[in-house]
């Protein structure tokens, strides 16, 4: 008789912060005291803050005990933290990952307009990055975003891709879809 396999199981950690590098270092060290491995993990500064959110496996016994310290540690290292549960990403084999960048002037608006653009063609976001700098030139604001993104199996790419360029055109935003490359390390 075999032994049953211990189902890994997740928690989403989100912090905000004043220091990066201590955020960073307080919940990895946590992680590693409790037995629990990091999986994911982003950190991005928003002016004086930075935003970290990792993606933590273990066993549940080994992620209650991280859990339960959590609140302590934030309030040692002045930071917020939130936590969720969660289970890992369902296996998609037949999507296919596509990167879309948009250069514009900044509007409120587009961020929500590109968004409604891929929930209307039942494409799934994976990642969004948005920065806003002001034109050497005119100074006024710009924006950059790249949305990852996963298409759906069966969709025509070409299609899909005349679509996207029409509504940016539309919108008077220089835009542009392709497959998505992994970054290869130098």
């Amino acid at each position: 008789m075999s032994t049953p396999t211990v189902r890994e199981q997740f928690l989403v950690i989100s912090a905000l912060g004043a220091n990066p590098m201590e955020l960073t270092n307080v919940l990895c060290r946590a992680s590693h005291e409790n037995r629990c491995a990091v999986v994911t993990s982003r950190l991005t500064r928003h002016g004086e803050c930075s935003a970290l959110v990792l993606q933590i496996s273990g066993s549940w016994d080994a992620l209650a005990r991280l859990e339960a310290g959590l609140p302590s540690l934030a309030k040692k290292h002045a930071f917020t933290v939130n936590v969720v549960r969660s289970a890992a990403l369902e296996n998609r084999p037949e999507a296919l990952p596509y990167v879309a960048y948009v250069s514009a002037a900044y509007r409120s608006d587009i961020v929500n307009e590109l968004c409604q653009f891929f929930i209307d063609h039942h494409v799934e976001l994976e990642n969004l990055t948005c920065d806003t700098y002001l034109a050497p030139q005119t100074g006024g604001t710009m924006l950059n975003a790249t949305f990852t993104v996963t298409l759906p199996p069966g969709v025509q790419i070409s299609w899909l891709r005349d679509q996207f360029l029409d509504f940016a055109d539309a919108l008077n935003l220089d835009a542009l879809i392709e497959p998505w490359r992994p970054q290869n390390p130098m």
